[in-house]
């Protein structure tokens, strides 16, 4: 019965795959209508973590970034679908990808990247990157598999559109070690701006404008292996086009701090974010944990 469900549902999203995205962005308007205007989609915690990252912007502003965050969010959906039906020569001419001579040359040598990134922009097609890079060959990334066993299923399908590894956080560590273990060159994404779960090592530190819990994991990884740490900058150029940058990571750690390259990366996260807020995942209860 599940695979049964699975077929359907990817039958189902196959087929506005084929319509050009000019016609799936006039859907995604309906959507935004149905979503934002209608359903009101959580909006109280959308305007909440607005609010409150930033405190001196303006109602009449903290509700146009709401109406953009809103318009890209379904601007979002239908991108990640068509990636069921997209070709690599429409997908370079919307995404561009800018400093890849530090990450070849890291490759090169051998050593693995640990690359930070957000969810900014549409990082569903952040995978995009493997077409940019010819070393490191082997690219990888993290994910949190969904409860519902065929819509994670589903996900997988869409996300395998690239050549990138999906591993499963649960498993991440081993993976990684093995991956260091073989001597091969590899570059990991970490999506770290999620409220952490579960156990694990948490720390806090301020990001926009708040008490922030964080999750140390790609650090700690990385410098078991060893590795250089990369931040992904990302840009909406316009509708369906993003500029994506690799930034190299080069903390000045302040005394007795002890994830440097985290606490940078958020700094570089909430600069991405401040130029342009309404691309940041504002739906996310992110600061549902509060510092004691």
């Amino acid at each position: 019965m599940k695979k049964l469900y699975y077929y359907l549902i990817i039958g189902l999203l196959y087929l506005p795959a084929l319509l050009p995205l000019r016609v799936l962005y006039a859907l995604s308007d309906f959507m935004y209508f149905v979503v934002y205007r209608l359903l009101h989609y959580r909006i109280k915690v959308v305007r909440r973590n607005l609010r409150n990252a930033f405190p001196d912007r303006s109602e009449d502003e903290i509700e146009r970034i709401e109406c953009g965050f809103y318009h890209h969010l379904c601007d979002c959906i239908v991108e990640t679908v068509k990636l069921l039906h997209i070709s690599d020569r429409e997908m370079m001419q919307r995404v561009e990808l800018h400093n890849t001579e530090f990450v070849e040359a890291t490759g090169a040598d051998g050593v693995p990247i640990i690359l930070f990134l957000g969810h900014y922009g549409n990082w569903e097609w952040v995978p995009t990157i493997a077409m940019y890079v010819a070393q490191p060959h082997t690219l990888g990334t993290l994910y949190r598999p969904l409860k519902n066993e065929v819509m994670d299923r589903v996900m997988l399908r869409i996300r395998s559109r690239f050549r990138v590894e999906h591993i499963p956080m649960r498993s991440a560590y081993r993976q990684i070690v093995q991956l260091k273990s073989t001597g091969n060159p590899f570059m990991i994404g970490f999506i770290a701006d999620q409220r952490p779960t579960g156990g694990g090592h948490h720390n806090w530190t301020e990001f926009l404008n708040q008490d922030t819990l964080y999750n140390v994991g790609g650090e700690t990884i990385g410098n078991r292996i060893a590795a250089r740490y990369v931040f992904l900058d990302v840009e909406k150029t316009h509708r369906g086009h993003y500029s994506m940058t690799f930034r190299e990571m080069n903390p000045k750690p302040q005394d007795g701090e002890e994830y440097p390259y985290t606490i940078e990366y958020y700094r570089l996260l909430e600069e991405n974010i401040r130029r342009a807020p309404e691309y940041w995942l504002w739906s996310h209860n992110r600061w549902k944990r509060k510092r004691r």
